[in-house]
């Protein structure tokens, strides 16, 4: 048997995943302020390229997973604004302000923007690709009221205590920094909702007790996790993402049984295995691994989505129970004809998209590929990335 992947070519063979937030848009801070003494302010939101791929293609992850193996000691090119210059970026906005967005402004420090006196009001902050170290308590302690706190891209390394039972706060982005493992502080957050920690330098999954009674999605792609464990207090989760890490296997999911998106693309799995307990399913990503057969979904009857490219399944089976199939990605994989299409799948009336191409069935027939398939599968109406031409 051939190596397996290694998870470090996780877009390989995936066209343009959408970004949930695009990663280079402008600084901005947005809000209304009394005069312009703040730094650029562009309420515009950048927009990704038009593609032929489906919507649900382009979801797979929250964000696009690139290469940005920091060191901690990494030295940006860039120069950290000086406080004194940061002390006027909000002076301009009242203190009812809910909402600031603070973004790729260079800052290295949040105490010149002195958000303590937005405490009573502000929701929101966004404070997405700076130089920010550090959340100190003087700055986020007093900011009670907040429901959203956005510290993607930045050069965090440890939380502390400045978080700590904050009531209000649902959504947490800690995504593309320097911490080592889930900070303590998030087991006193009795509201959060959302998780992400997409790209630090997990080795395992923890300090998530606590929490399970609010916690509907967790993000923990582009990490170093090679175990999945200590999950059984998250019994409301709806989202679980886990590409692009070091799993060999998919255990320890029993107490999910509210799970409706499970992704694990990018591993180190053989096998699909232990998802029994999960029948509330509908979406399932595991491409780029070593998955050697389509098998152990008997229990997963609301699946809509399967994808399952580029792995080493040589057949189509175990698909004919999965009534409510919309979608199914079995590209570039070993599978070498159409034989079991009517077998498996021509009962499925909800079946709109299929992908085969990558396979022996597509590379070995390009002639007579797509017509095999419509005349199999008249309910599917787009084949790999292009639409079924109707009469």
């Amino acid at each position: 048997m051939s190596a397996l992947p290694k998870g470090n070519d996780m877009l390989d063979g995936i066209s343009k995943l959408r970004v949930a937030d695009a990663v280079d848009q402008k600084a901005d801070v947005v809000g209304t302020p009394t005069h312009a003494s703040a730094p650029n302010v562009d309420a515009s939101e950048s927009k990704d390229a038009e593609t032929s791929i489906p919507e649900k293609r382009q979801v797979v992850l929250r964000h696009e997973i690139v290469e940005l193996e920091a060191s901690d000691d990494e030295e940006s090119g860039e120069q950290a604004v000086d406080d004194e210059h940061a002390q006027g970026f909000l002076s301009g906005y009242p203190d009812d302000t809910d909402e600031l967005n603070i973004n790729q402004s260079r800052i290295q420090s949040c105490a010149p923007l002195n958000l303590p006196r937005f405490a009573k009001s502000l929701k929101k902050l966004c404070l997405r690709q700076n130089f920010i170290t550090t959340v100190d308590e003087a700055d986020f302690g007093p900011l009670v009221n907040l429901e959203e706190l956005d510290l993607y891209d930045n050069k965090i390394k440890n939380l502390g205590d400045a978080l700590k039972d904050h009531a209000h706060l649902r959504s947490l982005d800690l995504s593309f920094n320097l911490l080592r493992h889930v900070p303590e502080v998030i087991s006193t957050l009795s509201a959060i909702h959302t998780l992400y920690f997409v790209q630090n330098k997990f080795t395992k999954i923890t300090n998530l007790h606590n929490i399970g009674a609010t916690l509907r999605s967790l993000e923990l792609g582009g990490n170093r996790i090679r175990v999945i464990e200590n999950l059984d207090a998250l019994v409301n989760l709806e989202e679980l993402w886990l590409g692009k890490n070091k799993i060999s296997k998919l255990e320890n999911l029993d107490a999910l049984s509210k799970l409706q998106i499970l992704s694990v693309q990018s591993n180190r799995l053989v096998k699909i295995e232990g998802l029994d307990k999960l029948v509330n399913l509908r979406e399932l990503y595991l491409s780029h691994n070593g998955i050697e057969r389509l098998e152990g979904l008997d229990s997963n009857l609301t699946l809509e989505t399967i994808d399952a490219g580029n792995n080493r399944i040589p057949a189509l089976e175990n698909l004919s129970h999965l009534k409510s199939l919309e979608e199914l990605w079995m590209n570039d994989n070993n599978i070498p004809n159409l034989h079991d299409l009517d077998s498996q799948l021509a009962s499925t009336s909800t079946l709109k998209t299929i992908y085969l191409e990558g396979n022996p069935c597509q590379r070995n027939d390009m002639g007579g590929y797509r017509r095999k398939i419509i005349l199999a599968l008249p309910q599917v109406v787009q084949i790999d990335a292009t639409y079924v031409k109707t009469a």
